[in-house]
């Protein structure tokens, strides 16, 4: 169905990747490079060093939350999409053919819906955990 997408979608990703490889090799090689130049002038000021424990990221929180959300998302639609459509789970193919539409926009409004509910739940959370 969505053949026509798949063959630049993946070129895009492959080019995006090695553009991505040859980027890291090149930053390193300019690190190293200002490394060396530097030499021994260089000395850390201890009152500017960053804070490597106030600096917590929670995009693990927001990832979970994201993917809880869709699984729930998915599951609705499918409770919906069965209890509401009529020969949902027969293998009726002419039927079918009407309520392909309706099954799509169920799943794709369920999955987004509650997609967004886990992220600001991720965000209420996020805020919390910050305060304390």
């Amino acid at each position: 169905m969505m053949d026509f997408i798949m063959v630049p979608t993946i070129l895009a990703i492959i080019t995006l990747g090695i553009y991505k490889l040859f980027e890291l090799f090149v930053c390193k090689k300019e690190r190293l490079m200002l490394i060396e130049k530097m030499g021994d002038k260089y000395q850390p000021d201890v009152a500017c060093m960053p804070k490597l424990y106030g600096n917590f990221s929670f995009s693990a929180l927001k990832l979970g939350c994201l993917l809880v959300g869709m699984g729930l998302g998915l599951l609705i639609g499918f409770v919906i999409c069965t209890s509401a459509i009529p020969g949902y789970l027969d293998k009726d193919v002419d039927n079918w053919r009407v309520y392909r539409e309706t099954v799509s926009l169920v799943y794709g409004a369920c999955v987004l819906s509650f997609g967004g509910i886990g992220l600001i739940t991720a965000f209420i959370a996020e805020l919390k955990l910050s305060k304390k």
